[in-house]
């Protein structure tokens, strides 16, 4: 998402609610329990926002999400798979060497893309052609899936809106993964949670996102070990 407008942004922060962010989990001391090495693996499969675009080493949401579930009492391990720029046509061409290099299978893969798609004005019949198939691919595969949705600025136009949006509670519908809505609603619009480019999370808006999604990422990884 390396390309997002600041125009953009502000249209985005425009139709996100309005409602407080959640507290930001504390930095974690280096008292924390340790992981155990059997400790589920959840994979964080995305974009730039999952990358850790400009963030030093443990700034960026996969690493922060570990020592916040860590922190909870939720074991887990969670492993980076983003990069920054993909769009869901290239991310669904790689999943498949992803996955077959892991260590360990994921017990949970948290998908996360779409807004470069959206910015490159790509069609969102393609986006959800890409989301569905990478989705299907994971229920072949016996993992489950969490999805982390993006939604279309109002300058991209209301067909595009209209079509683009209801993408995520569709295909999570579908294959009946949890779904976050709007990966960014903690922090977008908020400049003081934003790196200078206004588009991707500083490290304090990194802990705004954890704070909103850690509950149901724990949910998530829950509910695998009861399938």
């Amino acid at each position: 998402m390396r390309r997002l407008l600041p125009l953009i942004v502000l249209a985005l922060a425009a139709c996100s609610q309005s409602a407080p962010a959640p507290e930001a989990p504390k930095a974690q001391a280096s008292t924390a329990p340790a992981i155990p090495a059997d400790a589920p693996v959840i994979l964080a499969f995305g974009d730039s926002l999952y990358a850790g675009y400009r963030l030093a080493p443990g700034e960026g949401y996969p690493p922060r999400l570990e020592a916040a579930l860590n922190a909870s009492g939720v074991k887990a391990r969670v492993v980076n798979a983003g990069v920054s720029g993909d769009t869901t046509a290239a991310a669904r061409e790689r999943l498949a060497f992803t996955l077959d290099n892991q260590r360990r299978k994921p017990a949970l893969v948290m998908v996360g893309l779409g807004g470069n798609d959206m910015l490159r004005g790509l069609p969102p019949a393609e986006t959800r052609a890409n989301l569905d198939a990478i989705l299907t691919e994971l229920d072949k595969r016996q993992i489950p899936a969490l999805l982390t949705g993006m939604l279309a600025a109002p300058n991209m136009g209301k067909d595009y809106v209209a079509a683009f949006n209801p993408i995520y509670p569709a295909l999570a519908a579908k294959h009946k993964a949890p779904l976050v809505p709007f990966f960014l609603q903690a922090v977008i619009g908020n400049d003081k949670l934003m790196l200078d480019d206004h588009v991707h999370p500083n490290p304090a808006g990194v802990d705004k996102i954890v704070a909103a999604t850690k509950d149901e990422v724990a949910k998530a990884l829950k509910a695998t070990t009861e399938r």
